[in-house]
């Protein structure tokens, strides 16, 4: 047998007992859920699934393609002065 550490991690409760209750129903306990997770990532030499960001909506992915294409943007100025006189007008 290998020798073994101690691998100390904090999450949140509710979390922790939902993982619990997965794994236990896939016959595991936490620290051999752990241990798959930790072997798969040595293994595939990184985290063993995607990581994604959210996709913008819609009207986000709209408002950037307007940014990219300096479509619909509000004047530029050329000095504070300039712009609060504009926003007092």
């Amino acid at each position: 047998m290998a020798n073994t550490t101690n691998l100390n991690i904090r999450v949140d409760e509710e979390l922790k007992c939902k993982a619990e209750a997965i794994f236990a129903e896939l016959g595991l306990n936490m620290s051999t859920a752990m241990n798959i997770f930790l072997r798969c990532s040595v293994r595939y030499g990184g985290i063993p699934f995607d990581l994604r960001i959210e996709q913008p909506n819609a009207e986000t992915l709209a408002v950037i393609d307007d940014v990219n294409n300096n479509r619909n943007m509000s004047k530029t100025f050329d000095s504070v002065s300039a712009l609060m006189e504009d926003l007092n007008a």
